[in-house]
């Protein structure tokens, strides 16, 4: 029988509270907090331990709850409306590089110094949808469990493998594994869509304010660029990834039909 949970107070809540809210709690705990029925069964799904579920009186799940909390509690702890009642604690699962498991030829998505989460979470909901083999956040600034991150990925974060490390060490990787090196950039490049994909390609992308730095753009392969017919010189990088992850996509599936 679950628990029925009625003040603010309760530590229970102050505990959710603090992870949903603060990255630091997040990484000394090992724990993070999945918001919604959809996120929360890809987490489960992808192998994620759930720890504690939370369930708003009323729903009709509400017995395979942990604890049910009245609608005042649920207003504060969900970040959004209609998310079909249910907040749940799961436990961290880091990735490491040695860990991937790759397609004869990958097809890798590397970001440098993103620190808009909102930002991290389109680009992976693309690369799920791509079927991009990993992605690589270098250097981050911020954390794979960040609410909204895992809100903009719809629960992609859970589906794609995904390594948080320094730029050396994915360089040093993509280096080890023969993957060739492509940076998204305006300057001394050549059109994406005249650039080889069908190979293995990992592309990298800088970040929002400052673009790539200069250990990418001097140890990239070949630079490529998406043209820009108007005023502005740069994309937002989720669509930045959608547009050249999708490009690889095209180019493999002509390469498949001519074999």
């Amino acid at each position: 029988m679950a628990e029925r949970l009625t003040s603010l107070q309760n530590p229970k809540i102050k505990d959710l509270l603090a992870l949903e809210t603060q990255s630091r709690e997040r990484k000394a705990r090992g724990l993070f907090v999945v918001e919604g029925r959809r996120e929360f069964e890809r987490a489960c799904a992808a192998g994620f331990e759930p720890v504690t579920v939370f369930v708003r009186e009323g729903e009709p799940d509400a017995d395979a709850a942990d604890f049910l909390v009245s609608d005042r509690i649920y207003e504060k702890i969900a970040y959004r409306g209609g998310t079909e009642g249910l907040v749940a604690v799961l436990r961290c699962r880091e990735t490491r590089l040695e860990d991937l498991q790759l397609s004869a030829a990958p097809l890798i998505l590397v970001l440098e110094h993103v620190e808009k989460p909102g930002n991290l979470g389109a680009v992976l909901r693309t690369a799920d949808a791509a079927g991009v083999d990993a992605v690589l956040v270098c250097d981050p600034l911020t954390d794979r469990y960040n609410p909204n991150l895992i809100r903009a990925s719809l629960g992609a974060v859970f589906s794609v493998p995904t390594v948080a490390c320094s730029s050396e060490e994915a360089y040093a990787w993509l280096v080890s594994h023969a993957i060739p090196i492509l940076t998204a950039q305006l300057q001394d490049s050549e059109l994406y869509y005249e650039t080889d994909m069908v190979r293995s390609t990992a592309i990298v992308f800088g970040a929002e304010d400052k673009g790539l730095s200069d250990f990418w753009r001097e140890r990239a392969d070949a630079h490529i660029r998406i043209p820009m017919a108007g005023a502005m010189d740069s994309l937002n990088v989720s669509v930045s990834a959608a547009i050249l992850a999708f490009e690889a996509v095209r180019q493999r599936n002509q390469q498949h039909k001519r074999l």
